[in-house]
């Protein structure tokens, strides 16, 4: 593990094959056929040419048809905060969690409002996405197979909950080191479901465990707007539905955990630290646009 005040700095040829980590096969062995195959497609399609060619997807195609579906709605603050950060060093983008499509959302500002070098990878629970070909498929089609790597660990099969140490050691690799990595977080660990846009859930310590471990840099987002529902959330892009309104914080500098023990305490210390900066960014969209009826929510334009 390097140390707080020198990071690793990754090689500038953003070509770089990334051969990542490697499963033990004790951990790969708990898994179904059906795992241990969408595993390892994920995973090819996350490495060297392959994932060169779907971040080139993501940028010119997956960003176009959400800003297609959004142009009418889109209202984004503090933009600059990201495209600031150094592309030779990784970097996590803690949001809260309230629909299915925050990332993507947030995916297709980052690519279409800045110039920055990006290759996003977004962590996610295994089930549903990793145990049948109809999850690979969603994975393709939403996220251009960035929903990697895979957790078990809400897996009712205890067994399968090993194979998430490699995963751990593979995000913490992806958080470490590789020009212009990008990595999407929920620190709350599900979706919000109540009708309160400013509520949040406890963050979980798990975001503070790969953070402290691997040291990258890290940027709150705030993300109001958007539903759970495809179909309502295009058309509302037409028919006067709730402006969306994404926020980018400042990179939270945590040095001072660093210097405190790997423990759970201090991990969950740098989860609340960061929730506490995704709240920071939701009084701000409340003051600005709280109150405002819906269709005279915002006007369109990006600050």
């Amino acid at each position: 593990m390097h140390e707080a005040n020198s990071p690793v700095v990754a090689a500038k040829d953003p070509l770089e094959n990334r051969k990542g980590m490697t499963p033990t096969q004790e951990e790969l062995s708990v898994l179904a056929p059906a795992e241990k195959l969408g595993f390892r497609l994920v995973r090819a399609m996350n490495q060297g040419a392959w994932k060169q060619f779907w971040t080139g997807c993501q940028r010119h195609i997956g960003s176009f048809w959400i800003y297609i579906a959004t142009y009418n709605l889109m209202n984004v603050r503090g933009i600059g905060n990201f495209a600031g950060t150094d592309p030779s060093r990784p970097v996590i983008l803690v949001a809260n969690h309230r629909s299915f499509f925050d990332m993507y959302t947030v995916s297709s500002v980052i690519f279409r409002q800045t110039t920055r070098p990006i290759t996003l990878y977004f962590p996610v629970r295994a089930k549903f996405f990793y145990d049948s070909p109809i999850g690979w498929l969603v994975n393709m089609v939403m996220g251009w197979w960035a929903m990697y790597p895979p957790f078990f660990r809400e897996d009712k099969e205890a067994a399968k909950r090993n194979f998430d140490k490699f995963s751990m050691r593979e995000l913490v690799g992806l958080c470490s080191r590789g020009y212009g990595h990008v990595i999407g977080f929920h620190p709350e660990g599900k979706r919000n479901l109540s009708d309160d846009p400013y509520s949040f859930l406890p963050a979980q310590p798990g975001i503070g465990k790969v953070i402290f471990e691997s040291k990258p840099q890290v940027v709150p987002v705030f993300i109001a707007g958007l539903t759970n529902k495809l179909p309502s959330q295009i058309l509302g892009n037409w028919t006067g539905g709730e402006k969306v309104r994404i926020w980018f914080g400042e990179p939270v500098e945590l040095g001072e955990y660093y210097e405190k023990r790997d423990s759970l305490r201090t991990h969950k210390e740098i989860s609340d630290v960061l929730m506490q900066k995704i709240a920071d960014l939701g009084d701000k969209d409340r003051a600005e646009f709280g109150g405002i009826p819906r269709k005279e929510l915002g006007d369109g334009e990006d600050r």
